[in-house]
């Protein structure tokens, strides 16, 4: 038979109120239980919180970049002159530009947002 955590003893671990508050704090802000946060750092292995904030400012300037495009193709739809000489090749161009942005804003989202399993 395997020994499975929940079958074995725990170990107890005393601490004040705001050491305990502290722990809870910490473990809430990197996705995990006070248990599994305890045992993690315990075992020497680094908590890695949910959000990276790097990725977060590169998020933020991607949206920029999306902004500004989609407020180029608006400038188009709505006959504005100031784009009265943009060919149908450069609103193909815009558009496709967009997708890409998308598609970075989606990776950048999918690394900022960890799996349960990588934390």
């Amino acid at each position: 038979m395997t020994a499975t955590r929940k079958g074995t003893p725990p170990i107890k671990v005393y601490c004040l109120p705001d050491e305990r508050a502290e722990i809870e704090s910490l473990a809430a802000a990197s996705g995990n239980s006070a248990s599994t946060y305890l045992r993690t750092v315990g075992l020497g292995y680094q908590i890695r919180g949910i959000v990276d904030a790097v990725k977060v400012r590169e998020l933020v300037r991607v949206n920029g970049d999306l902004g500004r495009l989609g407020g180029l193709l608006k400038l188009w739809l709505t006959n504005d002159a100031r784009v009265a000489s943009f060919t149908p090749a450069t609103i193909i161009a815009l558009l496709s530009k967009i997708e890409a942005t998308q598609d970075q804003m989606s990776r950048i989202m999918e690394a900022v947002v960890q799996p349960r399993g990588e934390r």
